[in-house]
């Protein structure tokens, strides 16, 4: 029988961390989290749920831990979930099914639908929003560089037709909270890769940051991907997403 760990990082998420537990509970045979030494009730809520639990350092590439948690499951496949994602019963029927005709293949793409302003987002590119979660002990890991990276599997992969469900954000103030976060991590990533470059390419970069790439990301996701079709949170999100670019390039130079 194959047998399933479902693992987190975490880090001061006694709020959202028990309904996400719910959610899972019944899917896995083990629960493996690695946890940023929270200061909440993180780790009590994560042991009543007879998770193990090991608590190390917060990072800011929190995807570090998450690798950890993958390396400490011990069951033949690993679930990587975040504690703001929700398994609906169709999802966790679908990997119950799939895992028990023993497939040949390593991995599992699992779409998501997320919550924003209100709404689920299913235009703007938002859904699927497909996130390679689910993958065979030993044949998946996080490059651990980027904050908006994927698991890399080794061997055939295939997709889940039922949606992960992620509430990423209680409030539009705390989107800003986050969206603030990425864009000094974004900043950090810009100033790696601008190291000994040439003037003219960190003016070409500069061009692409503050006009080219805001733009083009706010054309294609409101207007090709119909972003429009969600009314104003799609008109929000899109707005914000192409703002990251020019805000994380004057973080770089630390106007901001």
């Amino acid at each position: 029988m194959q047998k399933l760990s479902v693992v987190l990082a975490t880090f001061n998420e006694e709020k959202n961390l028990q309904d996400c537990l719910d959610s899972a509970h019944d899917l896995a045979d083990e629960i493996i989290i690695v946890d940023g030494s929270s200061v909440d009730k993180t780790v009590e809520i994560a042991k009543k749920y007879g998770a193990k639990v090991l608590v190390v350092k917060n990072l800011p590439n929190f995807h570090i831990n998450k690798q950890k948690a993958i390396d400490l499951a011990t069951k033949n496949w690993v679930f990587q979930l975040d504690a703001d994602e929700r398994v609906s019963e169709e999802l966790s029927k679908e990997i119950k099914s799939k895992l028990a005709d023993n497939p040949s293949i390593n991995g599992y793409w699992v779409a998501r639908k997320n919550w924003f302003l209100g709404r689920f987002l299913m235009k703007g590119g938002q859904y699927p929003d497909y996130t390679l979660r689910l993958y065979r002990k030993g044949k998946g890991h996080l490059p651990q560089i980027h904050v908006h990276e994927q698991a890399e599997v080794i061997g055939d992969v295939e997709y889940l037709k039922h949606a992960l469900l992620h509430y990423p954000y209680k409030n539009f103030a705390s989107y800003l909270v986050k969206w603030n976060r990425y864009n000094g991590l974004l900043a950090t990533q810009i100033r790696e890769n601008l190291k000994n470059k040439s003037f003219l390419a960190r003016i070409t970069y500069a061009a692409g940051y503050l006009i080219i790439k805001p733009a083009h990301w706010f054309l294609t996701t409101y207007i090709r991907h119909k972003g429009f079709m969600d009314w104003w949170p799609g008109f929000i999100f899109s707005f914000f997403s192409a703002l990251r670019f020019p805000v994380s390039y004057l973080k770089y130079l630390k106007i901001l």
